[in-house]
C-alpha cells in the first residue's frame, strides 16, 4: 500500500502508466501482488472505478506530489513516534484539492474496505500468497483468541480497552483515525478489535489521539500500551463516581487523555452503580424471605460475609473485574455496612 502511493507520488509516474504492465516488478515485488492489484483497482464505488481514482493521484503536479510524498513517509513510521526524538507528526492535510484528497483518501481506504475484507493477497508474515491470505474475519478471529481470558470457549470475552464484555460480533477499530489517515487503513499497528460501546463513543475517530502531533501524552494499544497504569478508585464524594487516576505521576496526563476518549469514568460509574444496585436487590430479597420466615434481621457481620463471600468468587477474567473489586471495597466500609444493616431491617 505504502511502495504502491510512493509510486503513484513519482514525478515520473503518469496517469497513463497505471496499468498491469506498469505495474510489473520491481514497481510492486511480485507478480502476485501485480495481479492482484490490478484486479482490485478495476473495482467500482460510486460510479468511478479505484483506477480513476489512483490516476488522479498519479496526475497531480510535482510539488504537490513532493508534499504528499512527506505525508506518506512520516505517517508510514508510526512506531517511532513513540521512541525517542520522534520526527514531526503530520497534522494538517497535505493535498489542498479537495477532489484530489478525496481520491487519494478514497483509494487508501478501499484497501480496508475492499481489500481487507475480502482478503488481501499476503499470509500474516507478509509473504505473497494467492490463496489463503489475511481477511478481515480471520484477523478478527486470531486476535479474539489471543486476548482470550479463559481457557473456556463459551466464557464471556472482555473488552481490551474498557474492560467490559467484547459481545458477539466486536468491530475493528482505527486507533488513529483512517478518515484523516488512511495510509493507516490496514496497518496492523492501528487497526484493533474492540467492543460496540467503544466503537460507537463520540470521540471515537473525531478526537485526535495526539495532541498537536505530539504522542507524548497518549498511549497506544501497542507501541505505548497503558497496562497496569491505570487504577480507579471510588469517591463518595463530591459526587459518588468511579474515577480514574494513575498509578505514577508521569502517566497522568496519559490516564486523563484516555479517559477523556473513551469516557471511562462515566461508564465505570455507571458500571458500578448497576452492579451496586443488583447486590442490594439479591440481599433485599433474602432479607424479605427471613422476614416471611420469622427470622432475625441481617447483622452487619452477616452484609460483610454476604460481600466478602461474593468478592471471592468474582473472576479476572470475566468482564468489570476491576470495577467489581472497587464495589466491593466500597461495601465492606463501615458505614455502608451500617447503611445497608438499617435499610434490610424496614424490609416487610
Amino acid at each position: 500500500m505504502q511502495r504502491f502511493a510512493l509510486w503513484l507520488c513519482d514525478p515520473d509516474t503518469a496517469d497513463a502508466q497505471i496499468n498491469q504492465q506498469g505495474l510489473q516488478p520491481p514497481v510492486l515485488a511480485s507478480e502476485i501482488e501485480v495481479d492482484w492489484l490490478w484486479s482490485f483497482l478495476q473495482r467500482v464505488d460510486a460510479r468511478q472505478t479505484l483506477l480513476h481514482r489512483a490516476q488522479i493521484v498519479a496526475a497531480l503536479p510535482p510539488p504537490q506530489k513532493a508534499v504528499l510524498v512527506t505525508w506518506i513517509q512520516a505517517v508510514s513510521t508510526l512506531s517511532a513516534q513513540f521512541r525517542p526524538e520522534p520526527i514531526q507528526w503530520p497534522v494538517e492535510c497535505p493535498i489542498p484539492s479537495h477532489t484530489d484528497w478525496k481520491a487519494f483518501k478514497e483509494l487508501m481506504e478501499a484497501f480496508y474496505k475492499v481489500g481487507f475484507r475480502n482478503g488481501l493477497p499476503f499470509l500474516p508474515d507478509g509473504t505473497p500468497t494467492t490463496v489463503g491470505g489475511v481477511t478481515y474475519a480471520r484477523y478478527v478471529s486470531e486476535f479474539r483468541e489471543a486476548h482470550r481470558q479463559s481457557t473456556n470457549l463459551e466464557a464471556r470475552e472482555v473488552c481490551v480497552l474498557c474492560g467490559g464484555p467484547l459481545g458477539q460480533t466486536p468491530e475493528v477499530d482505527h486507533w488513529i483515525a483512517k478518515s484523516a489517515f488512511p495510509l493507516l487503513s490496514i496497518c496492523a499497528e492501528n487497526l484493533l478489535p474492540i467492543c460496540g460501546d467503544c466503537n460507537s463513543l463520540a470521540n471515537k475517530g473525531q478526537k485526535p489521539v495526539h495532541s498537536d502531533g505530539s504522542f507524548t501524552d497518549w498511549f497506544h494499544p501497542y507501541l505505548n500500551p497503558g497496562n497496569e497504569a491505570m487504577q480507579i478508585t471510588y469517591e463518595l464524594h463530591p459526587r459518588s463516581s468511579v474515577r480514574c487516576d494513575a498509578a505514577t505521576l508521569v502517566d497522568q496526563r496519559k490516564v486523563a487523555n484516555i479517559d477523556g476518549l473513551l469516557n471511562l469514568s462515566l461508564r465505570w460509574t455507571r458500571e458500578f452503580k448497576a452492579e451496586y444496585s443488583k447486590q442490594k436487590d439479591v440481599l433485599l430479597n433474602r432479607a424479605r424471605r427471613r422476614f416471611e420466615a420469622a427470622k432475625p434481621g441481617y447483622s452487619q457481620n452477616e452484609i460483610l460475609l454476604f460481600v466478602e463471600e461474593w468478592e471471592a468468587d468474582l473472576l479476572p477474567s470475566e468482564p468489570h473485574y476491576e470495577v467489581r473489586k472497587v464495589l466491593a471495597a466500597a461495601l465492606k466500609e463501615q458505614a455502608r455496612l451500617a447503611a445497608w444493616q438499617i435499610e434490610l431491617s424496614l424490609v416487610r
